[in-house]
């Protein structure tokens, strides 16, 4: 019955726009929900960095492992943000095309047309690639295309631009360790010289590392998650 009345009868732009802003809102809270994720899998990795570094300096004997534990976890980190800041400039995206969006339907409004737009069309590019948010801003370019506010649907041919998943450069690990070896340092004014237990085994040493390991392999599954 729809497709039929869809033949004769031009869509109804009330509909439209309440349809694209639904779908905008739906992208926008799916942003927040990931950005709020990615802050706690961040805070989760600056802890396991100060951990293990408290470690190295508690037992000379793990100072090996645990200085490559701390730069792992710095990777993982320098990805976190990363993928963070993506997540934040998508998001200023999808704010800009909800705000032309809006204009495009009150110029139709007023004029009784619609201009196609150029702005809106190289936002709905950027964000139908991103994973997060590709099926939505699909179904989003369609109420576009229908609207007459952008020319065409959406390409799959477009070039990746989403982050690589190559080594940091070591430079930039250490200028996070730095960072945050530092702040905690400031913080406390001195060195963190805790006593080590009296009886430290090494069941207990071996626990540390499993610690580290299961908790690498939970913020690695956490983005993993958040990009698929």
């Amino acid at each position: 019955m729809e497709s039929i009345r869809a033949v004769f009868f031009k869509p109804d732009p009330q509909v439209q726009v309440r349809k694209c802003n639904q779908l905008i809102r739906q992208n926008t809270r799916k942003l927040d929900r990931d950005i709020a994720q990615l802050k706690v899998v961040e805070n989760k990795a600056r802890t396991s960095i100060i951990q293990a570094n408290r470690r190295a300096q508690r037992n000379p004997s793990q100072a090996k492992q645990a200085a490559q534990e701390t730069r792992i976890f710095a990777r993982e980190l320098i990805r976190i943000r990363k993928q963070s800041t993506r997540l934040v400039t998508s998001k200023a995206q999808l704010n800009s095309v909800s705000m032309q969006v809006t204009e495009a339907f009150a110029v139709r409004k007023i004029e009784g047309s619609i201009r196609s737009s150029v702005g809106i069309m190289k936002d709905v590019n950027s964000l139908v690639r991103l994973p997060e948010l590709m099926g939505t801003m699909r179904e989003l370019s369609q109420e576009l295309v229908k609207a007459g506010i952008i020319e065409e649907m959406v390409g799959d041919s477009l070039p990746d631009e989403l982050e690589d998943e190559e080594e940091e450069a070591e430079t930039e690990v250490d200028k996070v360790l730095g960072e945050i070896l530092q702040d905690r340092m400031g913080k406390v004014g001195v060195t963190p010289s805790t006593p080590a237990p009296v009886q430290e085994q090494p069941v207990a040493e071996e626990e540390d590392e499993e610690d580290a390991e299961a908790m690498l392999d939970q913020m690695r599954g956490r983005l993993e998650a958040l990009k698929s």
